[in-house]
């Protein structure tokens, strides 16, 4: 008996229903197929991106697991780990100038070329006093110069090479500029470092002490005239009337002792033989006479006449020529 239900046809093969049977046994195999596919699609989707594990939803978020034997690669825009060497440290205080270990200032470069200074265009002080001037003023000046030890004699009231040597001495101590002649400048600075000069600073009698006089001198009007104080007194009846300092000629032209008297007056006489002035000349013996001398009063005893009783207090000489008359008694000795 043959079972028509079994499919089988006796043809080897199964019948329709059980060919149907059999197509949809094979439908049924391919449907995992199909979802495995389908998942690896999917799979192969996400690596194709390139952009990294993404956050599941619903999920934490978790940082991606790095491994521990690939370096880390620091961002461009990221800073590298710091070190102990690249720590900040706390930057110490700046050292006291007082401290030793400060560093010495740099020393200026040799070769750099320094600007040289503008040539001033302030005028030059002006002058007051020079080689020549003759006035009360000078005679001020000397007497303040010797107060300080820069004028060793009394003033005669003539600038003369000794007054501008002192000048010249007091300019070089004060740092002033060393020209010998008085300008406002140095005037100045001797006026703040010294006194008012007394009168009799200003007008003493002489330089050294009057001699004693000659015996020949007591009596009446007498120019009485040492050659050892090189002084002159004017003596009225034994009584000085007035003093001065006096120089006389030089061994080759000396001038003579003796017993004289006035026997002529010339105010502003210039002599014929030397051509020089003498002024307040008072004659006594030949072409000798007692007279005022511009050398006297610059030079000092460093010169000579040529015989004469040169006088440099030209004020005190101009006093004696007005009150000496024609006749009165000159005596000159040792």
């Amino acid at each position: 008996m043959v079972d028509t239900d079994s499919g089988w046809d006796g043809r080897g093969g199964r019948g329709r229903r059980g060919a149907r049977d059999t197509r949809g046994a094979h439908a049924a195999d391919a449907i995992p197929n199909r979802r495995v596919a389908a998942v690896s699609l999917v799979a192969l989707a996400a690596l194709a991106t390139g952009c990294g594990p993404g956050t599941a939803t619903g999920a934490p978020e978790a940082s991606p697991p790095v491994r521990p034997t690939q370096a880390a690669v620091p961002s461009p825009t990221r800073t590298a780990p710091v070190t102990d060497d690249a720590k900040p440290r706390t930057a110490p205080p700046p050292p006291s100038p007082s401290a030793s270990t400060a560093p010495p200032a740099p020393a200026p470069d040799p070769t750099t070329a320094r600007p040289a200074p503008e040539p001033s265009t302030a005028p030059p002080p002006r002058v007051l006093m020079r080689t020549g001037s003759e006035s009360d003023r000078v005679r001020e000046l000397q007497a303040r110069l010797r107060q300080i030890g820069h004028f060793g004699r009394n003033p005669t009231g003539y600038y003369g090479s000794v007054t501008a040597d002192a000048v010249r001495s007091f300019q070089a101590k004060r740092s002033l500029p060393v020209t010998g002649s008085t300008d406002e400048v140095t005037w100045q600075r001797l006026l703040a470092m010294t006194r008012v000069p007394k009168a009799a600073e200003l007008r003493p009698p002489t330089e050294r002490p009057l001699a004693a006089p000659d015996e020949r001198c007591l009596k009446g009007r007498v120019l009485c005239i040492s050659k050892n104080s090189r002084t002159l007194a004017w003596m009225i009846d034994g009584k000085v009337v007035s003093a001065m300092d006096v120089r006389f000629g030089s061994e080759y032209t000396p001038t003579r002792e003796g017993v004289f008297e006035v026997f002529w007056k010339s105010r502003d006489h210039v002599s014929t033989l030397y051509d020089t002035p003498m002024p307040y000349a008072l004659f006594f013996s030949g072409g000798q006479a007692v007279h005022y001398s511009a050398d006297f009063a610059a030079n000092g005893y460093g010169g000579a006449s040529h015989g004469c009783v040169n006088v440099r207090d030209k004020k005190k000489v101009a006093a004696l020529f007005d009150q000496v008359r024609t006749g009165d008694k000159v005596v000159v000795y040792w």
